[in-house]
């Protein structure tokens, strides 16, 4: 009788301290999770930047946010972190933070927020040597040493970048861009183009690309190539004889008879039919220009003086045109 006492008071003692040790790690887990879940300073509202770099891991990361005092404990924000599974679920990149915010919040910004994203415009027109040495200029990227992508693979608009984005990583998602918006255009395009593959749709577009920036004027350029390549005339592009000399660079003065005499694979003076490769990066008004050109009957253009061009269906009238633009040109001082 004694004996079973004695182990009725061991059972009795086991159980409350099991009931001890249940609701001291009831109370501990309620207190570091309210430590975790409880912001210091809601009505906080300004933010700061702070960087993820790629493979950091949530040691280094918790301890950075200590010392940056986005955080009070970085001991127990990895431990909640860890219990929670979520170690691994950081994203690379640079991260607007409130000073103030609850961990968890601080956590959540981290893993499933939008990093900040910087944009990079690729201007209409340009080759792909000038957008690669735009990218050097750009710090926010990783300079990976891309090679130069073939001139005209890549396609021109703006692009929204994490920092620590690798170049080639973004040239090619601007060669993709390109290859989606062919793609999409490609199966409707006019009936009987003088040309059969998407690689000559692209060249003859960066051809009209740099013959005019007015949007307008695009298709109807358009349509004045393809009547000159159904009937077999000299497409005669200036901007074909400057990628000749330059590889696209402007050359700002008028280009010299000796230039427009030179035979080179780009300039239409001297070849027939299109260029051998692209003359820029033609953005999507020119590409879709050239797929659905505009229906018209002018063989000829030259500049106006307005930004523009004037147009003309025979030679006599084109001749007449050009008279009137090198008597502007006079007027103007330009040589």
């Amino acid at each position: 009788m004694r004996r079973r006492n004695r182990w009725t008071l061991v059972l009795l003692a086991f159980g409350g301290l099991v009931t001890l040790a249940f609701g001291l790690a009831i109370a501990g887990y309620s207190y570091v999770n309210y430590r975790y879940e409880t912001a210091p300073d809601p009505s906080a509202t300004q933010t700061v930047v702070f960087d993820v770099p790629r493979g950091s891991g949530l040691s280094s990361i918790a301890d950075r946010l200590e010392t940056d005092g986005l955080i009070g404990n970085a001991t127990l924000f990895k431990l909640v972190t860890r219990m929670r599974g979520n170690a691994a679920n950081f994203k690379a990149g640079e991260f607007a933070l409130t000073p103030g915010s609850s961990m968890a919040k601080i956590y959540d910004d981290l893993a499933n927020g939008r990093a900040i994203l910087y944009p990079f415009t690729v201007p209409e027109g340009a080759t792909s040597a000038q957008v690669v040495r735009a990218l050097d200029r750009l710090e926010t990227l990783k300079d990976d040493d891309p090679s130069v992508p073939p001139e005209g693979s890549l396609l021109p608009e703006t692009y929204l970048t994490p920092r620590g984005m690798a170049q080639s990583a973004l040239l090619a998602q601007m060669a993709s861009a390109q290859d989606d918006l062919l793609d999409e255009l490609w199966d409707a395009r006019a009936p009987d183009l003088p040309f059969g593959t998407r690689e000559e749709a692209i060249i003859l577009a960066s051809v009209i690309e740099k013959e005019t920036g007015i949007g307008m004027e695009r298709d109807k350029i358009a349509g004045l190539f393809i009547n000159r390549l159904r009937r077999g005339m000299k497409l005669q592009s200036d901007p074909t004889i400057i990628y000749g000399i330059t590889g696209g660079d402007p050359i700002r003065r008028r280009i010299r008879q000796s230039e427009i005499d030179r035979v080179t694979d780009w300039n239409t003076y001297q070849i027939a039919g299109l260029p051998r490769t692209p003359i820029c990066n033609p953005g999507e008004a020119a590409i879709r220009a050239v797929l659905n050109p505009a229906e018209t009957d002018a063989l000829y253009f030259v500049a106006d003086g307005t930004g523009g061009h004037a147009f003309a269906r025979t030679l006599a009238e084109h001749n007449r045109n050009v008279a009137r633009w090198r008597q502007i040109q006079r007027e103007r001082g330009l040589r």
